[in-house]
């Protein structure tokens, strides 16, 4: 059974279609990054799938229950981090997040095993009796994933998790975010490239409320433009003969003149269906007396996919 499923999930504000037609499921043990620029529907499809907004049609499940016509049991296995973590800012942490325990029905006994073990997980203990006002943006994120983790959910719903962190914070959230996963359905809404690539085993694309895509980060990865292709560096007045020679050898789709000055030329090999074999390129250049200076194959960009495929509907 998925433990969060979506079914044709629309909504309107008006004329505006925020959520347009999306449907998914996810499984325990997967990490799904819900991507999209600035305004795409994420934050209110994550609304939608936690209960909190209703839908225009469609219907959203966590763990097999309706969000919305049964959403006192939805929630008993939803953990759920809203844009912003809103939390009682003149509580301490301790007294919120035992109060978030006693709202979920957990017991005396049971809480506070539980926030004992959630101290050392979040690493709360150096602002355990602070209150919640005077904590860092980095801390307050923190208490806001204790608080979704408190009664041990089946699922989290994270709008945003490292919105507004460090470096370090963000390396710190991530590898509290993968060491939870195994055990969890995890949807992470974020227009973070560089988080989808870190943490997530899948990626759903979405724009003005249409789903675009939904593929792991590696099957992202190989529609990038520049997937496969090869950048040379020659010392060559001429980089015409280069580009003649190799534009000749298989597997070579087209070639660019990316730089051309002072004796040096740069070249992007762009590879056809069946990638050009590395060391014949270099072995050519070679017995053609062409210096190589450098030579590597380009890595395929997040960012590069995530342009291409929301470059119509965001009419960028």
């Amino acid at each position: 059974m998925a433990l969060v499923e979506t079914r044709d999930l629309v909504k309107k504000f008006g004329d505006l279609t925020a959520v347009d037609h999306i449907s998914f499921t996810v499984g325990r043990g997967e990490v799904v990054g819900f991507l999209g620029p600035n305004g795409a529907g994420k934050s209110t499809t994550m609304k939608i799938i936690s209960g909190f907004l209703e839908p225009t049609s469609g219907s959203a499940f966590i763990a097999g229950h309706d969000s919305h016509a049964d959403p006192i049991l939805a929630r008993r296995h939803l953990g759920y981090l809203p844009e912003g973590a809103p939390a009682y800012s003149d509580m301490s942490v301790a007294a919120f997040l035992e109060f978030v325990a006693g709202m979920h029905g957990l017991s005396r006994a049971t809480a506070n095993n539980r926030l004992a073990e959630l101290v050392e997980r979040v690493d709360l203990a150096g602002v355990w009796n602070q209150r919640i006002e005077s904590l860092s943006k980095g801390f307050k994120r923190r208490v806001g994933i204790a608080q979704a983790l408190v009664h041990d959910p089946d699922v989290l719903v994270l709008d945003e998790p490292t919105d507004g962190l460090d470096p370090n914070q963000k390396h710190e959230m991530r590898q509290l975010i993968r060491s939870i996963a195994a055990n969890k359905a995890i949807v992470i809404s974020t227009h973070i490239l560089e988080e989808v690539e870190a943490i997530c085993s899948r990626a759903i694309i979405i724009a003005k409320g249409r789903m675009l895509a939904d593929a792991t980060p590696q099957q992202l990865m190989e529609r990038a433009p520049e997937q496969g292709s090869f950048a040379i560096t020659i010392s060559s007045a001429q980089p015409q003969v280069a580009v003649d020679l190799l534009g000749a050898q298989s597997g070579v789709a087209r070639i660019e003149i990316v730089r051309h000055s002072n004796g040096s030329a740069r070249l992007l090999v762009h590879a056809g269906e069946v990638k050009p074999n590395a060391q014949d390129l270099i072995s050519l250049l070679g017995r053609s007396n062409i210096v190589v200076e450098e030579f590597y194959q380009e890595r395929a960009r997040l960012d590069e996919v995530f342009r291409q495929i929301t470059h119509s509907v965001a009419g960028h």
